[in-house]
C-alpha cells in the first residue's frame, strides 16, 4: 500500500471513512416494514447523480460485452448485499452489521483462491480464517444479546457478506477496463431496474418518512453510493482483491464506536471479543505463507 500513489491511498482512506458511517445511516434511514423504499431512493438518487457527473465530466458509458458483464457483476453485489442488509438492519445493531462485514476479506480470499485468481491458501491464511470464524461463533453465541427474533437478520447480513465478496471477485475476473464512475453508474442502473419492480410488487406505497430518515438517505445516496462506490471501484482496479477487502479491517471497530456514541447501542463484551478475533484472523489471513490449498 505504501508504494501506491497518494491519490490511491486517499481514495482508500475515504472508503474506510464512508463505510464506517453507512451502517448507522442505514439504521437511521429505516421506515418501518418497507425496508426496500429507503434503499430504492438511495440507489435512484445515486444513479441520477452519477449520470449527471458522466455528462458534466464527459465520460462515456461503455456498452460493450465486457462492460455490461461488469455492470451486472457489480450490480448483483450492490443490490443483493444491500437488500439483505436493509432487511436485517431493523433487528441488529449497526455495529454488528459492520463487524459481520469485517469477514469480507476472508470470504473474498477464499473465493478468489477457489477461482484461481489469487495465491493459494497457506497455513497462515487458513489459521486466519479459523480464528475469524471463531470470532463469528463468539458473537453468535452471545446468547441473550442476539435474540431468537434477530437470528434471521443476523444470517441475512452474513449472506450479504458472501454476496459482496463474490461480487468483488467477479468484477475483478471480468477485468473490464472502464472508468470507475461509469462502472458505478452501470451497476446502480442494474440495481434500480431490479429494485423498482420488486418494491412495487411487494409494497407499492410510499411510506411516511422521518426527518432523520430523509437526511440519512440523502447521505447514503451521495456519499454511500456515488462517492463511496466510485472510490471503491477505483481502488478495486488499482489494488488486489485482498487489499481492497482489508478496508473492513478498520470499519468494524469504528462503526461499533459510532453506534455506541451516536445511537446508544449496547455493545456487550462478547461482541468486542468476537470482533478482536475477527481482526486478528484478518491480519493472519493477509500474511504470506506456504500454500497448502488451491
Amino acid at each position: 500500500m505504501t508504494t501506491k500513489p497518494a491519490h490511491v491511498i486517499a481514495a482508500y482512506l475515504a472508503v474506510i471513512a464512508i463505510w464506517s458511517t453507512t451502517p448507522l445511516a442505514i439504521k437511521w434511514s429505516g421506515v418501518g416494514a418497507d425496508f426496500m423504499f429507503p434503499l430504492l431512493m438511495r440507489m435512484s438518487l445515486g444513479l441520477i447523480l452519477c449520470a449527471g457527473l458522466l455528462i458534466v465530466l464527459r465520460i462515456s458509458l461503455p456498452l460493450h460485452r465486457a462492460a455490461i458483464r461488469a455492470y451486472f457483476a457489480a450490480g448483483v453485489g450492490i443490490g443483493g448485499a444491500m437488500t439483505l442488509v436493509y432487511w436485517g438492519a431493523a433487528d441488529i445493531s449497526s455495529g454488528l452489521i459492520a463487524v459481520l462485514f469485517g469477514l469480507v476479506p476472508v470470504f473474498t480470499g477464499f473465493i478468489a483462491a477457489l477461482m484461481g485468481q489469487e495465491a493459494r491458501l497457506s497455513i497462515t491464511k487458513i489459521s486466519g480464517i479459523a480464528i475469524a470464524i471463531m470470532g463469528l461463533i463468539i458473537i453468535f453465541g452471545a446468547g441473550t444479546h442476539i435474540t431468537p427474533a434477530a437470528i434471521p437478520a443476523f444470517l441475512a447480513v452474513l449472506a450479504a457478506v458472501v454476496v459482496q465478496s463474490a461480487s468483488l471477485v467477479w468484477v475483478k475476473r471480468v477485468g473490464a477496463d472502464i472508468p470507475p464512475l461509469a462502472l458505478t453508474t452501470g451497476a446502480l442502473a442494474v440495481v434500480v431496474m431490479c429494485l423498482l419492480p420488486a418494491w412495487w410488487m411487494l409494497f407499492g406505497q410510499v411510506p411516511q418518512w422521518t426527518q432523520l430518515a430523509v437526511f440519512s438517505t440523502l447521505y447514503l445516496g451521495i456519499f454511500g453510493s456515488v462517492i463511496g462506490f466510485t472510490l471503491y471501484f477505483y481502488v478495486t482496479q488499482q489494488l488486489a482483491a485482498g487489499q481492497v477487502a482489508l478496508i473492513t479491517l478498520v470499519t468494524p471497530v469504528t462503526a461499533l464506536l459510532l453506534g455506541l456514541w451516536l445511537n446508544h447501542e449496547n455493545v456487550p463484551s462478547q461482541i468486542w471479543l468476537g470482533t478482536a478475533c475477527i481482526l486478528i484472523g484478518l491480519i493472519l489471513h493477509q500474511r504470506q505463507g506456504t500454500p497448502v490449498l488451491k
